[in-house]
């Protein structure tokens, strides 16, 4: 667990650095107006980028995020929009293979240290829709670490991409080289990545944490069990013992 936290936080300074960076993009006016940046008059399709863990035995970490995901797809086709899955980890895979839904991309069997190259497949399948129109919209699914006590199950806009508080502090425009088209192109295609892999470690931290605590409960439950079998028992063997000294005494007096 203390590992998990420990590569979580090391990812935080770059992603905050790069989410910076691309809330001064989004509020200035470059050459090139990449397609991330770009709105949608109107959002027919949502594409939900879903992360969570390989494995189970963690509490109810991802029944809760499921929970969270089915009311927002809910929400989302009662206003007639249609919902695209993109899986990682193998219980939302295994859940939403059971429960319906069009699932374009997923993979699982990421491990405790995954590598940003095991999920790219997944990150490019979400970006790709978006820019050739397939989905409109593209929303983050994942868990939150808020301590090691509480993990909390959030949704995130990731495209189009919208100014943040980062940006807040003022902002500014950059001068490109070579130009502003390759420049963005890359940047932007790396801050989602970053964005996803940061969900992804993220989760991973909730999921130790939450498997910790779940398996403290399940001691404690089992030792509070035990306690409550002993005491049974020992009743029981006191009422037999009572019952054996009554029948000899009993018959003692008979005699």
């Amino acid at each position: 667990m203390r590992r998990t936290q420990d590569n979580m936080k090391k990812s935080r300074p770059y992603a905050k650095m790069i989410a910076r960076i691309i809330g001064h993009i989004s509020c200035s006016h470059p050459e090139y107006k990449h397609p991330f940046l770009k709105e949608r008059e109107e959002v027919n399709t949502v594409g939900l980028i879903i992360v969570s863990s390989d494995r189970g035995l963690c509490g109810g970490l991802n029944a809760n995020l499921f929970r969270a995901v089915i009311r927002t797809i809910k929400q989302y086709q009662d206003q007639g929009k249609k919902i695209k899955l993109f899986l990682i980890g193998g219980k939302g895979v295994s859940f939403f293979n059971s429960v319906g839904g069009e699932v374009v991309a997923s993979c699982n069997g990421l491990g405790d240290h995954p590598h940003v190259d095991q999920v790219i497949g997944v990150i490019s399948s979400a970006t790709k829709s978006f820019i050739d129109g397939d989905v409109d919209e593209v929303v983050l699914c994942s868990n939150v670490f808020v301590n090691t006590m509480t993990q909390e199950p959030t949704l995130t806009k990731l495209l189009p991409t919208q100014p943040n508080e980062t940006a807040q502090d003022g902002h500014w425009d950059y001068i490109y080289e070579p130009d502003s088209e390759k420049i963005l192109n890359q940047l932007l295609n790396r801050y989602i990545e970053d964005l996803v892999y940061k969900a992804l470690i993220e989760n991973i931290a909730c999921e130790q944490s939450a498997r910790m605590i779940a398996m403290k409960s399940a001691t404690d439950n089992a030792g509070n069990m035990i306690d409550e079998l002993n005491l049974a028992y020992n009743k029981a063997r006191q009422a037999s013992i009572t019952q054996e000294l009554s029948e000899i005494i009993g018959g003692a007096a008979a005699v």
